[in-house]
């Protein structure tokens, strides 16, 4: 009777999780839909942005005296996790990938590439930061303050932040894709490369913004995982696994599929576990049960009827 009760907290829990995996998520789909191939060096991106938040907020944080100030610092943080994001993915794409694509590599040529890229992130941030005493976000706000409460959830500063931030951003980047002329050129790419390249779409160029539009929302999570737990040059490998299945979930290379595989996994992680009899214990295996179960009904995913394409 109890675990009943608890499922409005269990459901707040989950999306705000399932948030985060999702904007990581797009990330991983947006590459696959262009290069067919996974960047499985997204989860260092994630890592990177939030190392370059902390920086920007430890900065500014001293400073921040006022809810307004506190505000401030939060935009700040935000924003400068989504550019160290999207820098250190275009760079991934120029170094790592591009000169492997113009000589026609083999995809495992691609995959060691973004492996070694990803050891080298993340053996770089901790050597950069090893140093460091602290390991969290200053305490700029009260981020467990409870706001309201929801049939009987406590809704608390950090999760409306969370969830808040992640909508935004998905409904932004959906509404460029679908709407503005690079998210034509991407989706054009996405469908037929050689013919884009006829039309006039700059290949290149179309490839590099994918990366950093993937890369800053996934810069962007870093900041919010942030401030929510301790991070460190480790951090990125759990969510970015999990941000992964979300993407193959809800069926690699959909935008709108990611964003539902990224809330769907994350409500299974927080919904079943506390069940009688499963433990806290059993989070990755549910998780990745699901997934399992999920191809297996629907080898293309859930939205997978556009599978490898950007939509």
């Amino acid at each position: 009777m109890d675990y009943v009760h608890q499922i409005p907290d269990y459901l707040v829990l989950g999306l705000t999780r399932g948030s985060m995996y999702a904007l990581i998520a797009i990330g991983y789909t947006l590459v696959y839909g262009v290069l067919q191939l996974i960047n499985f060096a997204h989860s260092e991106v994630f890592m990177s942005g939030a190392f370059g938040s902390f920086l920007a907020v430890n900065a500014l944080a001293p400073h921040a005296g006022s809810t307004g100030g506190a505000a401030v610092v939060f935009l700040v943080g935000l924003l400068a996790g989504a550019l160290t994001g999207a820098c250190i993915a275009f760079m991934l794409e120029r170094i790592a990938y591009r000169p492997l694509r113009r000589r026609g590599a083999p995809k495992i040529a691609f995959l060691i590439s973004a492996i070694g890229a990803s050891f080298f992130l993340s053996q770089f941030a901790g050597k950069l930061f090893n140093r460091l005493t602290n390991n969290s976000f200053p305490a700029y706000f009260d981020i467990n303050h409870v706001v309201f409460t929801v049939a009987g959830a406590d809704v608390r500063v950090i999760q409306i932040i969370i969830v808040g931030s992640a909508v935004t951003l998905m409904v932004g980047l959906d509404a460029l894709v679908s709407r503005t002329k690079l998210g034509r050129s991407v989706r054009a790419v996405a469908e037929d490369a050689p013919m884009a390249a006829l039309l006039g779409i700059d290949i290149d160029r179309t490839i590099s913004r994918t990366f950093i539009i993937g890369g800053a929302l996934a810069g962007a999570a870093g900041f919010l995982f942030g401030t929510a737990f301790a991070f460190s040059n480790m951090m990125g490998f759990q969510p970015g696994i999990k941000a992964f299945a979300a993407a193959v979930l809800g069926g690699i290379g959909n935008i709108r599929g990611a964003m539902i595989g990224g809330i769907t996994l994350g409500v299974v992680e927080a919904l079943i576990p506390p069940l009688p009899g499963v433990g806290i214990q059993w989070t990755d295996v549910v998780a990745f049960g699901v997934l399992v179960a999920v191809l297996v009904l629907r080898p293309t995913g859930i939205l997978g009827e556009r599978l490898g394409r950007v939509a």
